[in-house]
């Protein structure tokens, strides 16, 4: 494939996986608004994305390992704690954890994950402000040095605050369900199968991702 004869990545990506082609053509064919890249939370009329630094990384950190639908429901009741907005890092370390955790349907883990991150901030020890100009490993290191942030909520945080254009979340759920529908695989796909299909969507795996979850989220929800 020639790139330079692409003109826009939904071209490029319809060239390099027909059938992440053929999504891309019933989106931008059924009247809804279409995923951009990079991806720009302040024009969305999504309230479950933030748009906040430090509140993406809350969603990242209540979202692992549950599908986007649940992720939406567990960030908005986690909100709906604070007067429908995301907890300051002091009003996380105030709160009682337990309380918290229930209110928000947290696990143990995870209300322990934003504790930490919260005292990483008040600490000094994490400086958001200096991750937009640091490469994509070095993101991923800085953040994952605070307790329960894995990988996944990196690449989160990459995607919807950095607006990296190239980043693939291979083990985030509703990906991998996604991909197992959009080449209609036997069983889920690992992280390292989906990492192996997505390898044509270089460099443009941030967009092809955002494609994904609209086929996540269309899929009927049990």
């Amino acid at each position: 494939m020639t790139r330079q004869r692409v003109r826009t990545p939904e071209e490029y990506l319809r060239r390099a996986d027909p059938a992440l082609g053929r999504v891309i053509d019933e989106i931008a064919t059924g009247g809804g608004p279409r995923p951009s890249l990079p991806p720009d939370p302040s024009h969305s009329n999504d309230s479950s994305v933030p748009t906040d630094c430090y509140a993406v990384l809350i969603r990242g950190i209540a979202s692992q390992n549950i599908s986007s639908f649940s992720a939406r429901a567990t960030y908005r009741k986690l909100t709906e704690r604070f007067d429908g907005r995301p907890p300051t890092p002091r009003q996380i370390l105030d709160d009682d954890p337990d309380e918290l955790r229930v209110a928000a349907g947290l696990s143990h883990a995870k209300t322990d994950s934003l504790r930490s991150l919260a005292e990483h901030i008040l600490s000094g020890e994490l400086r958001l402000d200096q991750l937009h100009d640091l490469p994509d490993d070095d993101v991923i290191d800085e953040l994952t040095a605070v307790k329960g942030i894995g990988t996944w909520t990196a690449h989160m945080f990459m995607i919807w605050h950095l607006h990296r254009p190239d980043i693939l979340p291979a083990g985030d759920l509703g990906i991998r369900h996604a991909v197992r529908r959009l080449h209609d695989l036997p069983g889920l796909p690992s992280p390292a199968d989906v990492t192996r299909i997505a390898e044509p969507w270089r460099p443009y795996r941030t967009l092809a991702s955002l494609y994904l979850w609209r086929i996540d989220e269309s899929e009927p929800q049990v």
